[in-house]
């Protein structure tokens, strides 16, 4: 829908750095337009000044004057011609996204364990007995019981996690519940409704 005479964010721009707002981000560009030199770094210094109190936040990190100005050339795109008061020759590192991590390949048999205790469950095939593998198994089978509580699973025996251990090391590792002691892990309780039907914790 187009009214004549509104002007809606959707037909706008998109913002650089959405944080300040789009009164900030039209200052910089006027700032771009002015022709003196002088005049421009004025101007950069007064919405430095309004951009700080536009997230006074910042002010909690020690080098925010530095970010600041940062933020600022990246709202001009680099092409704010002035003497600048820091050296923003890394600013365009902030805004450099970071290289995806891939995901791991395979299907995970069972998705509220994870990949990371299907791997340690492969390694405990693996391991010869003593000390190391001992204690790998009672980390192993006390994060099973957590995954339990956490899916809610319903079933957070010992015995449960016994016999998954079991079943997917294909015998290798056999938990003895006479010896072996579990962490204390406690179910998750649910809100608590009250009479207005907002949940409380």
């Amino acid at each position: 829908m187009d009214i004549k005479g509104l002007d809606y964010n959707t037909q706008r721009e998109p913002l650089l750095m959405p944080e300040y707002g789009r009164e900030i981000q039209l200052m910089v560009d006027h700032a771009m337009t002015i022709p003196s030199r002088e005049e421009r770094l004025r101007c950069a210094k007064t919405i430095v000044k309004q951009m700080e109190f536009k997230v006074p936040q910042m002010r909690e990190n020690g080098n925010y004057k530095q970010t600041l100005w940062d933020h600022l050339y990246l709202m001009s795109r680099g092409e704010l011609d002035i003497d600048w008061p820091f050296d923003v020759s890394n600013a365009e590192k902030m805004h450099t996204k970071p290289t995806p991590v891939p995901l791991p390949k395979g299907k995970i048999h069972l998705r509220h364990y994870g990949r990371m205790i299907e791997e340690a469950l492969q390694r405990l095939t693996e391991m010869p007995d003593g000390a190391e593998r001992d204690e790998l198994i009672r980390l192993t089978a006390n994060q099973m019981k957590r995954d339990l509580v956490q899916w809610g699973h319903g079933s957070i025996d010992d015995e449960k996690v016994a016999d998954d251990m079991a079943r997917l090391t294909n015998g290798a590792v056999q938990l003895d519940l006479h010896t072996f002691r579990f962490e204390q892990v406690k179910p998750q309780s649910e809100p608590v409704q009250t009479k207005k039907g907002k949940k409380r914790k």
